[in-house]
């Protein structure tokens, strides 16, 4: 399903209103996700920082992982929100490929500029996916 420029515009909003809560006292960068469900379901996500930084969590992994939470596996799209539009890292391009590598990577900066539209195949390409087990 392709979405429209409203749809787009709507989940960088939403993205970009949930970053307020982003719990970022070490990095200082904010990040907001609001990830779209095949149902029409919006997950938000905010980056949650830990003193041991291994155990941080990304706003995309949080936005997934509360998606599946709530039952929901199957996902169009997800707009990242960050002060520049920085690009997803790779553990969180991981994980939205174990649902499909045609999600919609949509990412903006905090003016809710649009600086990359992308299907998740073009930001992780030979993803291992569930299709790689035997």
């Amino acid at each position: 399903m392709n979405l429209s420029q409203e749809q787009k515009a709507d989940l960088v909003r939403i993205a970009k209103n949930v970053r307020k809560w982003a719990y970022a006292p070490y990095s200082k960068y904010k990040v907001g996700a609001a990830l779209l469900t095949e149902s029409g379901k919006v997950y938000e996500g905010v980056n949650v920082e830990n003193a041991a930084f291994p155990v941080t969590n990304c706003a995309e992994r949080t936005a997934v992982f509360t998606a599946v939470a709530n039952g929901e596996t199957k996902f169009q799209a997800i707009a990242v929100v960050t002060e520049n539009g920085g690009a997803p890292c790779g553990s969180c391009r991981q994980v939205l490929a174990e649902f499909g590598t045609d999600i919609l990577v949509i990412t903006a900066d905090e003016h809710e500029n649009i600086v990359s539209e992308k299907k998740l195949i073009e930001l992780l390409p030979g993803a291992f996916t569930p299709a790689d087990l035997p």
